[in-house]
């Protein structure tokens, strides 16, 4: 499967966030214009054949640090290496841009993300059970070299 990386727009983001069956409350385009308000971002998609089939998203949240805040994959679309290419890119980018570090957030039942973040060597710093006792938000953090 062919896929190419690129520089993503919002409605691109918007668009694969409703075709993501694991999102109870997909975002909305004022809660992420919001989160990025005055910071230093980077949206990238992955497209096979001009359709926007992933995306990753982030933003400096401190001086040399980057947050990787949001990212999926539509199910269809999993499993060959989207995502990796993707962290990849998002990796690369935060190291050109002088970034020391990145940290993510995930929740317990997205599984192939944790596995993801701990074969590219993300470490668990944290772990908080959700209110509710449905699952537990996992933070990881990676230092760049």
């Amino acid at each position: 499967m062919q896929y190419q990386i690129e520089l993503g727009t919002l409605e691109e983001l918007l668009e694969i966030e409703q075709q993501i069956p694991e999102f109870d409350n997909p975002k909305v385009k004022d809660v992420i214009v919001e989160r990025l308000h005055n910071c230093a971002s980077l949206l990238l998609v992955a497209k096979i054949d001009g359709k926007p089939v992933a995306y990753k998203l982030g933003y400096e949240c401190a001086v040399n640090h980057f947050y990787s805040w949001l990212g999926a994959v539509i199910p269809e679309y999993r499993g060959v290496g989207i995502a990796q290419s993707l962290l990849n890119e998002q990796e690369k980018w935060c190291q050109e841009h002088g970034y020391h570090s990145i940290s993510v957030k995930s929740m317990n039942r997205f599984r192939s993300m944790l596995m993801m973040l701990l074969k590219n060597n993300y470490r668990i710093i944290a772990c908080s059970p959700l209110s509710d006792g449905t699952d537990c938000k996992i933070k990881f953090l990676k230092h760049l070299n």
